[in-house]
C-alpha cells in the first residue's frame, strides 16, 4: 500500500464467501488516503471466510480473509456478458459502462440525486478537495461502482466534461415551490482582465469553503487601550533591544494562541464523520501580496514562543510575502487563521474559513471612541481604543457556545493586557 500507509478501508468485496475465483480475479477493493486498490487473487481457489466487512478500516498487516487455494476450482461468480462487445470500438465500450445523467444539462440547469450510496472513499474525498468539489456536487456525479459507489474514473470523467452539475439546482416535485430563475445578466463592457493562477486558486478555495462549511459569525467588542498604550511606550525600546519591529500582529497571535489552548476544539478539522483536534497550534496570518492576491503564511507552534520570537517570525513572514519569497513550508500546516482587516480601515469583517480549518478570526480597526467605563467614582466617559472581533466558524462541528466563548476569551486577553509587562 505504500511506505507511509498504516491502514486501509475495505470498499467492497467482489467475491462472496463460498464463491470460487481464478488467479488474477479481483477479490476486493481497498482504499487509502492516496489511492484505491484492486486486490487480485494470488491463485485459483475458494473464498472460505471474510474477517472484515465493507467500510471497515483495517491496519496494514491484518488478515482480512481465508482462502482455500486449488488449481482445479473454477470460478463460480456470476459473469455479465455483453454480446456486442466484440463489435464495439474501445471508446464506445468505455462510454457504454457509464450511466447517462438523469436530465440533460443543456436544456435544464437542474439535477436529481440518484446516488444513494453516500460513502466516499478517502481517495475520492482527496480528489474532491484538490478540485474544490463539495459533497453536494459529488452526490450529483453518475456513479459506475458496485452498489452505486463513486469511482475515481467517474470523478475524472465528470471533471473532463466541465463539471456540468457544478451550479445545478435540485429538481423539486412541488410545482408551487420556489425555483431560482435562470437569468441572463448584462455584464457590461470594459477592460477584460484574465485571472492569474493564484486568483483562480483563491476563488476556487473560497467557493469550496462556502459550499463545504455552514458559516456562522459571532462578534464581540474589545477595549485595547492597555495593549495600545504599552506597545506605543515600548516599541522603540523593543526594536533597539531585539532588532525587530513590534507591530500589533505578534501581540494578537500570542493572545489567540492562548485562547486556542483554552478551547482546543476550535483548533480542529473535519474528516468525514470525524473531528480531528490538532495537537500543534499553528496560527495562519492572512496577508495581502503586492499583486493584490491573498496568502496565509503560518507561525508554527505559536503557543510555545515568547514575544521576541513571535515578532521575528511575523516580521520574517511579512517580509517574504512582500518580496514574493515565501517557501512552501511557510504556508503549510495552519490550524487556525487570523485576518487583520483593520489594516485596510475596515471596522469589522465576515471572513471565510480557511479550509480544512473550522474557524477564522477577523480583527477590525483599532479606533478611539468615547466609552462608558466603571471607576471608583462611578461610571465615567473616557476615550478608549476599541476593536471589533468577528469569528466565522463551521457550524457542523462548532456550536454557538464554543464559538462565542472562544472569541470572548480572545477579547478578554486583549483587555487584560499587562501594562507593566517587561520587554
Amino acid at each position: 500500500m505504500g511506505e507511509s500507509i498504516t491502514e486501509g478501508t475495505i470498499i467492497n468485496w467482489l467475491v462472496a464467501e463460498g464463491d470460487g475465483f481464478d488467479e488474477g480475479d479481483i477479490i476486493l477493493e481497498v482504499a487509502t488516503d492516496k489511492v484505491d486498490n484492486e486486490v487480485p487473487a494470488p491463485a485459483s481457489g475458494v473464498l472460505k471466510e471474510t474477517l472484515f466487512q465493507a467500510k471497515d478500516v483495517v491496519p496494514v498487516g491484518e488478515v482480512i480473509a481465508i482462502l482455500e487455494v486449488s488449481e482445479e476450482v473454477k470460478s463460480s461468480k456470476k459473469q455479465i456478458v455483453i454480446q456486442s462487445d466484440s463489435e464495439e470500438s474501445p471508446k464506445k465500450k468505455k462510454d457504454s459502462k457509464r450511466p447517462k445523467p438523469t436530465q440533460s444539462v443543456s436544456t435544464s440547469n437542474s439535477f436529481s440525486v440518484n446516488n444513494t450510496n453516500t460513502f466516499f472513499s478517502p481517495l475520492i474525498i482527496k480528489i474532491a478537495k484538490e478540485h474544490h468539489i463539495s459533497f453536494e456536487e459529488l452526490a450529483r456525479i453518475p456513479a459506475t461502482g458496485n452498489e452505486g459507489r463513486l469511482r475515481k474514473s467517474d470523478v475524472f470523467n465528470y471533471i473532463e466534461e466541465g463539471r456540468p452539475y457544478k451550479f445545478a439546482q435540485p429538481i423539486t416535485q412541488d410545482p408551487t415551490a420556489y425555483r431560482i430563475p435562470q437569468l441572463t445578466f448584462d455584464k457590461g463592457k470594459g477592460k477584460v482582465i484574465e485571472m492569474d493562477r493564484m486568483r483562480q486558486m483563491i476563488a476556487d478555495h473560497m467557493v469550496y469553503s462556502k459550499h463545504t462549511s455552514p458559516h456562522v459569525t459571532a462578534y464581540v467588542e474589545a477595549d485595547l487601550t492597555n495593549m495600545v498604550n504599552w506597545r506605543n511606550a515600548n516599541k522603540k525600546a523593543f526594536q533597539e533591544k531585539y532588532g525587530e519591529r513590534l507591530t500589533f500582529t505578534p501581540l494578537f497571535v500570542e493572545a489567540v494562541a492562548k485562547a486556542v489552548k483554552d478551547f482546543p476544539n476550535i483548533n480542529a478539522s473535519v474528516d468525514g464523520n470525524n473531528i480531528i483536534v490538532k495537537e500543534d497550534i499553528n496560527i495562519g496570518m492572512a496577508t495581502a501580496l503586492p499583486s493584490g492576491n491573498l496568502i496565509v503564511p503560518v507561525v508554527k507552534n505559536a503557543d510555545t514562543k515568547d514575544l521576541k520570537t513571535l515578532a521575528e517570525n511575523v516580521n520574517e513572514l511579512a517580509s517574504k510575502a512582500r518580496e514574493n519569497k515565501l517557501a512552501g513550508d511557510d504556508i503549510k500546516g495552519s490550524t487556525f487563521t487570523i485576518s487583520n482587516v483593520g489594516t485596510f480601515g475596515s471596522v469589522m469583517g465576515t471572513p471565510i474559513i480557511n479550509q480544512p480549518e473550522v474557524a477564522i478570526l477577523a480583527l477590525g480597526i483599532i479606533k478611539k471612541r468615547p466609552e462608558v467605563i466603571e471607576t471608583e467614582k462611578g461610571d465615567e466617559i473616557a476615550i478608549r481604543s476599541m476593536m471589533y472581533l468577528s469569528l466565522s466558524f463551521d457550524h457542523r462541528v462548532v456550536d454557538g457556545f464554543l464559538g462565542g466563548s472562544f472569541v470572548r476569551r480572545v477579547a478578554d486577553y486583549f483587555e487584560q493586557f499587562d501594562v507593566n509587562r517587561k520587554i
